[in-house]
């Protein structure tokens, strides 16, 4: 990643809520971040943290109602896509920001070939007739490791396997050549070895394409393995941000470190005994205005219940969103 490079996505105090029969709920809550060419941002955190709907919020991928993006701002190439007509956001979306969906099972149309499915945004953001679209969808099952490529396109998705299948996805999200990709949890309904090769794959393709990505898991081993930064989500808000091995060696918020404990481990001949974080995530009625992560937090004070904590820097790329200071066990109280 180029030192001092701009943001080639830059986002600002992003808001999205979803209108429901029991009331609105505030699933993304002024969220801040960029990405810059060539970098692997890597976004964390529990089902529920706000991780999909932030990333489906920038590109409008959300249905409305029920979600309602309220606020911020999202750059990209000089243009706020928040502010942009929906015809700008079709030729933004596949063609310069690539998105590969969760499940693989359910993302590609069971009646097309993969063929047609590669093919079509070609023919529709590159202009590419026919022919020149079969080469190209070619091309891409090549690069994304699927054997006798030409014969293949002809096949539908139910003939490949799940990782196979992902491949596919990957191919369609590269098909225009993106400058991002945007990848949400794409391993986690596959094995472990095919995981593997999927993430190979991934960094291959980074290093040969140069994109920016985002990868949104909740699993800390794979960020770990290819991420350059990591954002931790929680309660629809950013409560850490730092280098990845800034982020292992010394996490700075308790729902970090928490998350960094449930981590699977074996010592000696028996596994050490799996660490869970007790309570739930909460389900915002309204915009917080105290801390989101207050009752599930063993260094909760009076402060935490009266006021949102602001994220502050702690170190060179290293920001969090907490009182508590655990270098010195002190708190910033108010």
């Amino acid at each position: 990643m180029p030192d001092g490079a701009e943001p080639v996505l830059d986002v600002r105090g992003l808001k999205t809520v979803f209108r429901t029969r029991g009331g609105e709920v505030h699933a993304v809550n002024s969220v801040s971040f960029d990405l810059r060419p060539g970098e692997l941002l890597g976004v964390v955190g529990e089902s529920g943290s706000g991780k999909s709907v932030t990333m489906m919020s920038l590109i409008g991928l959300l249905p409305s109602p029920p979600a309602d993006v309220r606020g911020g701002s999202v750059m990209f190439d000089g243009t706020d896509l928040l502010k942009c007509s929906e015809d700008h956001l079709r030729s933004v979306r596949g063609a310069r920001i690539g998105f590969i969906f969760q499940d693989p099972m359910t993302s590609l149309n069971p009646v097309f070939t993969v063929g047609f499915q590669i093919m079509e945004p070609l023919r529709k953001h590159m202009g590419l007739d026919k022919r020149a679209a079969r080469v190209r969808a070619r091309e891409l099952l090549d690069l994304v490791g699927i054997p006798d490529a030409g014969r293949r396109l002809d096949d539908y998705p139910h003939q490949f396997s799940g990782g196979m299948r992902q491949r596919v996805m990957i191919a369609i999200a590269l098909a225009c050549d993106p400058k991002v990709l945007i990848a949400d949890e794409p391993t986690t309904a596959l094995d472990v070895t095919i995981q593997a090769q999927i993430l190979e794959l991934v960094r291959e393709l980074r290093q040969k394409l140069g994109m920016a990505i985002v990868w949104i898991t909740h699993d800390l081993g794979v960020i770990a393995g290819i991420a350059d930064r990591v954002m931790v989500m929680y309660g629809g808000q950013v409560v850490e941000q730092a280098p990845v091995k800034e982020l292992f060696a010394n996490p700075r918020h308790p729902y970090t470190r928490a998350l960094l404990k449930t981590v699977p481990t074996v010592r000696g001949e028996r596994a050490a005994k799996l660490n869970v974080i007790e309570g739930q995530p909460p389900i915002l009625k309204a915009e917080p205005a105290a801390c989101a992560f207050r009752g599930r937090c063993g260094h909760a004070m009076p402060r935490c219940e009266r006021e949102n904590p602001a994220r502050r820097p702690v170190g060179p790329g290293h920001d969090v969103a907490c009182f508590w200071d655990p270098g010195t066990e002190d708190w910033q109280d108010g």
